[in-house]
């Protein structure tokens, strides 16, 4: 399948599930991108039980995560997670660096998983898996990082022609700032299970060199995202 449009909706799912918690908590969840020139779209923010997870390193990447951390397409994850409650993107669009968008979820489950994926990237995603929510109120504050899900090379050339999954290249680049013309970074990815990205070399020819994307505005260092959860019992 093909798909020509990136989705930028930010679904917030709460799943359902056997929930360790006894009653319902509000939950005001608050994300932030710590990134100099790298956005984040889509967002999944599932609310979901302890035997419930959206990735896990060392695994091979799910085909709803891939196509995801490939292409930001979220429909897939959202029919894995059978979430009970669906909300709109607070953001209105995709999380710009330094942005930060909020989203309430009500739930008698106690753990928060949280993926996007990273543009401009090959396959690279932010997120947090099954991280456990105290069921006390007050507000915790996790930190993300950056993900390669071990799918497509990180060949950091630009694509927008279409995306699917598996066929090398980047759909967009919001910043606009990347260029055309790059050789290829890399070849086949030697780790094809979920792994922690190595981040993005960049060049600063925007019309050769080896990649596509600048070493002065799209490159980062983990943690990539803060994320901040006020639970009220």
């Amino acid at each position: 399948m093909r798909l020509k449009n990136i989705s930028y909706a930010v679904a917030l799912l709460a799943s359902s599930g056997l929930s360790t918690v006894a009653s319902a908590a509000s939950w005001d969840v608050k994300i932030t991108n710590l990134t100099h020139g790298v956005y984040f779209t889509p967002l999944v923010v599932s609310a979901h039980n302890s035997s419930t997870h959206v990735f896990q390193a060392g695994t091979t990447a799910s085909s709803s995560l891939r196509i995801l951390a490939e292409c930001g397409v979220t429909s897939n994850l959202e029919t894995d997670l059978s979430a009970a409650n669906n909300h709109i993107n607070p953001a209105s669009g995709p999380l710009a660096p330094g942005a930060n968008t909020t989203a309430m979820i009500t739930t008698a489950n106690n753990h928060l998983s949280i993926v996007a994926m990273l543009l401009p990237t090959n396959d690279g995603f932010v997120g947090i898996d099954a991280q456990e929510i105290p069921t006390a109120a007050g507000t915790y504050t996790f930190y993300a990082k950056a993900w390669d899900a071990g799918t497509e090379a990180n060949n950091e050339l630009m694509d927008t022609s279409g995306c699917a999954a598996g066929m090398a290249g980047i759909p967009a680049d919001p910043t606009s700032a990347a260029g055309t013309g790059g050789g290829g970074v890399a070849g086949a990815d030697t780790n094809t299970t979920v792994h922690i990205h190595r981040g993005v070399l960049g060049d600063s020819n925007s019309s050769g060199g080896a990649s596509d994307l600048s070493n002065t505005v799209h490159r980062w260092q983990n943690p990539v995202a803060k994320i901040e959860v006020t639970v009220t019992p």
